[in-house]
């Protein structure tokens, strides 16, 4: 990703958002931008209520304000996060029902999202999956609440993507972009050594194809890991 504040001599790259820039090279830098910050937001990054600034962001990942703006505000239409009057972005801070209306919606959705997926999921996807869960028993052993965070989003959406949903998938990627950094102060709290590994039960529904364990694996799945561990943390806030 290239530092607009440092241009290179003459013949050198134009900086992201100089007008002589092809729509190209704009898409990409915007692609780059907003694949960070949803990563920063997903794993906890961000502190929920905690302000940062659209120039202070723009620094640190090198590029100029104005794709930052523009991802700022799509992940504002989606209440990832929050633009205040005075240009300050945070995200929103947690509160009771909030927290109970994202959990409600992530066990609506999530069950149903995995079940689609099944009939799609082969036997190298499942194994993808167990190695990506293995990785995950060695964060939980260690402590690693980040390698946690990372490694639960992808064992999650290597197996929703393949549901193909157009409508509950795009859903489903925003509640947790929504929960992400409230869970990261959990786990800064809390630890991981009393979350609940359901991802073994999910692996053994997707090898029997039962669509019906695989719901039940998944809303359990949520329920102790966002639910249980979450609401106990509530209060603190």
């Amino acid at each position: 990703m290239e530092n607009p504040t440092k241009p290179t001599p003459e013949a050198g790259p134009a900086s992201p958002d100089k007008p002589s820039d092809t729509p190209g090279q704009r898409g990409a830098t915007r692609a780059q931008v907003e694949q960070a910050i949803r990563t920063s937001l997903l794993t906890g990054r961000f502190i929920p209520g905690k302000a940062v600034t659209l120039r202070g962001l723009a620094s640190e990942l090198g590029v100029s304000p104005m794709p930052v703006r523009e991802v700022i505000q799509r992940l504002a239409a989606e209440h990832a996060l929050v633009i205040k009057p005075n240009g300050r972005v945070q995200v929103p801070e947690m509160s009771s029902e909030r927290f109970d209306e994202i959990l409600k919606a992530r066990l609506l959705l999530e069950p149903e999202v995995a079940a689609m997926a099944l009939p799609h999921l082969s036997a190298s996807d499942a194994a993808e999956l167990l190695d990506i869960d293995l990785e995950i028993d060695r964060c939980l052993e260690s402590g690693d609440a980040v390698g946690y965070m990372q490694l639960n989003h992808q064992f999650h959406f290597r197996m929703y993507q393949k549901s193909g949903s157009q409508i509950l998938l795009p859903l489903v990627e925003s509640l947790w972009l929504q929960f992400g950094p409230y869970m990261r102060m959990v786990y800064g709290r809390v630890g991981t050594a009393n979350l609940v590994d359901w991802h073994k039960q999910s692996l053994k529904a997707i090898e029997t194809r039962d669509a019906t364990a695989l719901r039940q694996a998944i809303a359990s799945d949520i329920s102790d890991g966002m639910g249980m561990l979450g609401r106990d943390c509530l209060p603190t806030l």
